[in-house]
């Protein structure tokens, strides 16, 4: 099964707190059926993309579902309510503390910027750094809101899928070359309907990445004008030919239940 790191993926609480602001809910109340069951959305487009942390968010989902099934019991013993209480504190905790650095992170970066536009560098010794696209985070559209997007394509299209294993054959590249060819074609394509030609699931995880990879090294912009609306894909003018990105170093294919 082809395996998807990406440093963008942070981790579990990135994805809970991304649920919590989108909603625009409070952390000290977390509706935990709705978020538990939209966590376990989320994992279902993760784990079809076999994510290497996958395990990370089976853990915290594990923690969201005991919370809910305490929920559902009787509440009138005592025992019963500190049993629900600690786990869900413990979790806000952990929340705030990852918001608080999330937030830090963020002043950190604008702070640097700002210092460059007020100094700028003078000495011409140090050769110029080159743009490393593919390190720099996607924006406009987080990442979360590509992966719910996926996982719901996933989900309207699961009936045709078949539990037989088969090897696709087709090269991540030529998803690459296909996304783009069209996107750049038509200048602007909804996110939706990249994936209509696509019948079984190793088609659609590749036509994802692609869009991924083309995104994160800028050929493609992606954006999101509505909240929970419309992802479109457009294609950026001026950027470099396909040909700088390695293709060859991409892997050959997926192997998938079909």
């Amino acid at each position: 099964m082809f395996a998807v790191k990406l440093d963008a993926f942070s981790g579990p609480l990135d994805l809970l707190l991304y649920l919590i602001r989108k909603r625009e809910l409070d952390v000290f109340d977390i509706p935990i059926a709705e978020i538990t069951e939209q966590f376990l959305l989320f994992i279902d487009a993760l784990e079809a993309l076999n994510l290497d942390t996958i395990g990370e968010f089976l853990c915290l989902a594990s923690v969201l579902i005991e919370i809910k099934s305490f929920q559902a019991l009787p509440t009138e013993e005592e025992k019963t309510v500190e049993e629900i209480e600690e786990p869900r504190k413990d979790l806000v905790v952990q929340l705030l503390a990852y918001r608080k650095f999330c937030e830090n992170a963020g002043l950190l970066e604008e702070r640097g910027r700002r210092w460059q536009r007020r100094y700028p560098r003078l000495a011409n010794d140090i050769p110029a750094k080159t743009r490393n696209l593919a390190q720099e985070p996607i924006q406009e559209v987080e990442l979360w809101d590509l992966v719910g997007a996926f996982g719901k394509i996933l989900r309207e299209k699961s009936p045709v899928f078949r539990h037989a294993m088969k090897r696709e054959d087709t090269p991540l590249s030529v998803h690459i070359q296909r996304v783009y060819c069209r996107v750049r074609q038509e200048s602007v394509v909804n996110f939706t309907q990249l994936f209509d030609n696509a019948s079984d699931k190793a088609t659609l995880i590749g036509i994802f990445l692609a869009i991924l990879e083309l995104t994160r090294h800028g050929y493609l912009h992606v954006e999101q004008p509505l909240a929970f609306g419309d992802i479109t894909v457009s294609y950026r003018e001026n950027s470099a030919p396909l040909d700088a990105l390695n293709l060859k170093e991409l892997p050959l294919g997926l192997a998938q239940a079909g």
